[in-house]
């Protein structure tokens, strides 16, 4: 059981896209200045190519020798969370918000913890108290999107989602969960024009393509839905699971149910 949590954990990681802090002691052409950005720059390699448990022994041994490093703080914290320990993690980013108070990736990071929890509030807190500072932080507003979908507040999802498109453009994945939000509110011709506006941009974006599918499913669109699911299950096999787009995707439940049935019917 901790081993499905851990596995859950690291694709919400993965989904959600945790910040980075970068090393105030590295330079800006990347070469280290001393030993301790070079394993500062090595842990940053370990997270990024998902090597966790090397990655964790890294930042403990930043940390042991620069315990005032903020972002090795909060860098560790989200190896912590990828590995199944979100109590650990939520620790860590605090830690960083003593060290660094006005920096927001440490309120970022937390409430992907709090959401992997499922406090929903406590995570709303911290990316409202990004917001109240920089109204146009697009991975904040995304993930304000994910907790009201979450709670089952598609309205309020889809705003947060549409707003995050907006302060980014090119946010891809926050175009689709507007659409997929739209889909789910019965706005299905805003939601096709979306999903086929991504297609044409972003011809390999699995999840516009299997969005689409399922609308296209719901409508009786039966050889277009076919091909475009070849599209997006060869791009990513992972929407063929119904608990992973509920729990780490977060779709709304009518796109799940739409895709679920079609694809038992081409099974």
């Amino acid at each position: 059981m901790k081993t499905r949590f851990a596995a859950l954990l690291l694709s919400l990681v993965l989904a959600l896209g945790v910040v980075v802090s970068l090393p105030p002691i590295a330079r800006a052409d990347g070469s280290s200045r001393d030993p301790l950005a070079r394993l500062f720059e090595q842990a940053l390699k370990a997270s990024r190519a998902g090597d966790f448990p090397e990655a964790l022994s890294l930042w403990d041994r930043v940390l042991a020798l620069s315990p005032g490093e903020a972002s090795a703080w909060s860098n560790r914290g989200n190896v912590l969370l990828a590995l199944g320990d979100p109590e650990a993690a939520i620790a860590d980013q605090e830690r960083a918000m003593a060290l660094e108070p006005a920096n927001p990736d440490p309120h970022l990071n937390r409430g992907t913890a709090e959401e992997a929890l499922g406090h929903w509030q406590e995570a709303a807190a911290d990316y409202q108290w990004i917001l109240e500072r920089n109204s146009g932080d697009a991975s904040a507003l995304y993930n304000l999107g994910n907790v009201e979908g979450s709670l089952g507040h598609w309205e309020e999802a889809r705003s947060w989602f549409e707003a995050a498109a907006a302060a980014r453009p090119g946010f891809a994945m926050a175009r689709s969960s507007a659409a997929l939000a739209a889909y789910q509110l019965g706005d299905a011709e805003e939601a096709e024009r979306e999903f086929r506006s991504l297609i044409r941009r972003y011809p390999l974006f699995a999840d516009a393509r299997a969005g689409l599918t399922a609308l296209l499913w719901s409508r009786g669109a039966f050889g277009e839905a076919e091909s475009n699911w070849a599209a997006a299950s060869g791009l990513d096999p992972r929407y063929r699971q119904e608990e992973w787009l509920l729990q780490i995707r977060r779709w709304p439940p009518g796109p799940v149910q739409a895709l679920v049935r079609f694809l038992a019917l081409t099974s």
